[in-house]
């Protein structure tokens, strides 16, 4: 058999082999309890994704290259303190997985040494800007994202560039907007777009927090540790004038 026609019935083999693992998914049938014969679908075994319940949609820009943009959608699950999100590039059944965020709040952040901050990414700018959003939940969220406005995120997208077949290269450290014009508004109008909703409306609904939005400038290099509030100074927010004591 010449190199060409192994290469062939490899590639069959593997084809057939994947169809036949499709095919007995599809006849699968969820069962209790301790009988697992003839492969059948134990709940046990999902019980890590059917925790997944928090939908999230916001925006992830590159650390490294804040220009570099994409549209992210994550779906996540409590584990103790830590909120733990699978991130895919869009909603539907053939969404890419872009990689993993994991969200702390500030007492966790505050305790880590100095060389693990640089990894961490603030959310307050997504959240009083709105464009961070909960498409499940009321108010896209406004009410639920009061607990989360001092959060952190970590996020590593292991499928870099979802435009590309397959996911190419070396894993890309994630960091979120934190001032206006920091994410295309092509992007931004897109996303509404898909939700029927508006950016600019939810910013103006999340006033009622009493912060001013924050506008801080994109890490400079690898190594910065994020800032919250502002660029220089006590990293501390403004509160808005019509703000309630």
């Amino acid at each position: 058999m010449i190199p060409r026609q192994k290469g062939l019935l490899r590639g069959c083999i593997v084809i057939g082999c994947c169809l036949a693992l499709a095919v007995a998914w599809s006849n699968h049938t969820v069962v209790q309890g301790d009988d697992h014969k003839g492969g059948q679908k134990d709940p046990v075994n999902w019980a890590p994704v059917e925790k997944m319940g928090l939908y999230l949609c916001a925006f992830h820009i590159g650390k490294k290259d804040p220009k570099f943009q994409v549209e992210a959608h994550h779906y996540c699950s409590p584990i103790g303190d830590i909120h733990q999100c699978a991130v895919f590039d869009s909603r539907g059944p053939n969404s890419k997985l872009l990689g993993t965020e994991y969200i702390i709040n500030d007492e966790i952040y505050q305790k880590l040494p100095s060389d693990e901050k640089k990894y961490w990414h603030p959310h307050a700018y997504e959240i009083l800007s709105g464009q961070l959003v909960a498409p499940d939940m009321p108010k896209m969220g406004d009410d639920a994202f009061v607990g989360f406005i001092t959060s952190w995120g970590k996020t590593w997208h292991t499928w870099p560039d979802p435009s590309t077949a397959i996911p190419m290269g070396e894993p890309m450290l994630m960091w979120s907007a934190n001032g206006d014009g920091q994410i295309n508004e092509a992007l931004i109008s897109k996303r509404d777009a898909q939700f029927n909703i508006s950016t600019s409306e939810i910013r103006k609904r999340r006033e009622f927090m009493g912060f001013e939005v924050p506008q801080v400038s994109p890490p400079k290099s690898m190594k910065d540790i994020a800032r919250r509030w502002t660029n220089k100074g006590k990293d501390e927010p403004t509160k808005r004038p019509d703000a309630k004591p």
